[in-house]
């Protein structure tokens, strides 16, 4: 088992890593009935998406002897109606330091083959930037 998500009431829910014990909350968002107090469950697929890319750019990094600590995504999660779904995340990343162009390029294309990227719906529009 991963995880264990227990219904806390009020469109809150809790999630605890089973092997670690670390836990989050999410809320429903204010525009679907929710208070919008923590990260929604898209919240959370959309910033899934940054933390696989970074990690497998870390991986990628270690193992070319580079660093890429430091570096930053933001990320901007659009929603549509009918039916009610994610349709775009955008991941903009900024590294603290400059990295040679072919090394930019690798890291860019591990990036864009993390297993949360591969994992979501083709529907849902892919927008990274790379701001070295």
């Amino acid at each position: 088992m991963t995880s264990k998500v227990t219904y806390l009431g009020d469109l809150r829910t809790e999630n605890i890593h089973l092997k670690s014990g670390n836990s989050y909350i999410t809320d429903a968002p204010t525009d679907n009935q929710g208070k919008g107090e923590a990260f929604s469950p898209t919240d959370t697929v959309a910033t899934g998406l940054a933390n696989c890319m970074l990690t497998v750019m870390g991986i990628k990094a270690n193992q070319m002897n580079v660093s890429i600590k430091g570096a930053v995504a933001t990320v901007t999660k659009t929603m549509s109606a009918d039916p009610r779904r994610i349709s775009k995340i955008k991941v903009e990343f900024d590294f603290p330091n400059t990295l040679d162009s072919k090394t930019q390029k690798i890291l860019e294309n591990t990036a864009k083959t993390c297993p949360v990227h591969y994992s979501l719906h083709p529907d849902i529009d892919k927008e990274v930037l790379f701001n070295w």
